[in-house]
Parts: C-alpha cells; structure tokens; sequence
C-alpha cells in the first residue's frame, strides 16, 4: 500500500527538508519524491504554481512549504497550546525565513559579483550576528527551544533548513550561540528525526 503522503521536490535538503522532518517526527510514512534540476521544467507545469515542494495527500496538491508545515504540525502536534503560543511559534519561523530568503538567499545566490561583494561585509558583521543575537536570546529564555519552553515545529523547521543556511553561509552560523546548539541538540536528539537523518540521501544540501 502507498504512503498516504507524498513530498516532491529536487534532490536536495533546502525546503523540502523541514516537511521531511515534520513527516518524520510524527512517525508518517511518506514518498519521497525527488527530482533532478533537469528534470524540473517537465515537472514544473504540474505543479499548482510553478514551485516545489509540494505534498500530496489523498488526491489533494499543497504548496507554500509554511503552509505545508504549518498543516503537518497540527498533525504531529507540535503546535502551540493556544493562540499566542501559536504566534510566537510563527514568529519564529518567520524570523528564520526572513533571514534565509531575505537576508541570506538575497546576496548569497545573486548573481552579480558586485552586488555580493557590497552587500557581503554588512550581511556578515551586522546582519547575521543580529539575527542570530536576538534568536540566541529567544532560545535562552525558553531553556533551549524557540518559543513556548518547548520542542514545537519552529525548532524542527529551522533545524532542518540549518544544514542549507550553513551552505549558503560557507560557515556554521551557530557556532558561537549556544542556546541555538541546544535548540540543535533537543530536535537531533528525537528519535524519530536521528532515523530520518540516518536513512536520507547523504550530501544533498
């Protein structure tokens, strides 16, 4: 019998990863659809709106991989215990998103050299240790997780997009904030997300 999920995207961590850890966590079995980037302009026109991952549950297509997680949180309860918690939850993860797309992803992956090497020395001496500074805070004051005093899908989401953010960053860029290894260290420790770790394609950022 089929898995009841399926998650496609490239062959790659990036934002396909932290859906696979959320399916993981809960003990889901899923179909792990992945492409290769030549590939991606026959698959493209099948998705919903040009974009991947996408996850499929009986018969139904889901993009925007926040939603996607968002949805699957409540499945695997690792949501908040009411509507604030809920918030500072998706505070967080949007916090981390803001830093990896519009922050990080937006020099990094741009294709002018000119405009990297501006942009690179704020991005790395002001930008990052302020992103990083603050979240360290947050993770302090809930004793090693992002928000609410405990594991929810903020840690998990940004601990498994952490290997890709570090790719693009050429750098570990946790080594110096340690609240944030303890974030780290409370998602790795799960189970469930150890055997995912153990049983995924390896090298594939």
């Amino acid at each position: 019998m089929a898995p009841a999920y399926k998650v496609t995207y490239f062959d790659l961590t990036a934002l396909g990863e932290p859906i696979r850890f959320l399916l993981s966590y809960g003990g889901i079995e899923f179909e792990d659809n992945r492409f290769q980037r030549e590939n991606w302009p026959a698959i493209k026109p099948n998705t919903p709106f040009g974009q991947v991952p996408i996850l499929e549950h009986n018969g139904k297509v889901a993009h925007q991989s926040i939603a996607i997680c968002r949805y699957l949180a409540k499945q695997v309860k690792l949501v908040g215990k009411d509507d604030w918690e809920d918030l500072e939850i998706d505070a967080a993860v949007d916090t981390i998103n803001d830093l990896r797309q519009s922050k990080l992803a937006h020099i990094i992956m741009n294709q002018t050299k000119k405009i990297k090497q501006t942009k690179a020395g704020p991005l790395f001496n002001e930008i990052l240790p302020f992103y990083l500074g603050k979240l360290d805070e947050q993770a302090k004051r809930n004793n090693g997780y992002l928000a609410a005093g405990r594991l929810t899908w903020a840690d998990v989401y940004f601990i498994a997009l952490l290997d890709y953010i570090n790719f693009m960053a050429k750098k570990d860029i946790i080594a110096d904030s340690p609240n944030l290894q303890s974030v780290k260290e409370n998602v790795l420790k799960v189970p469930n997300v150890k055997d995912w770790i153990e049983k995924r394609p390896k090298d594939n950022l």
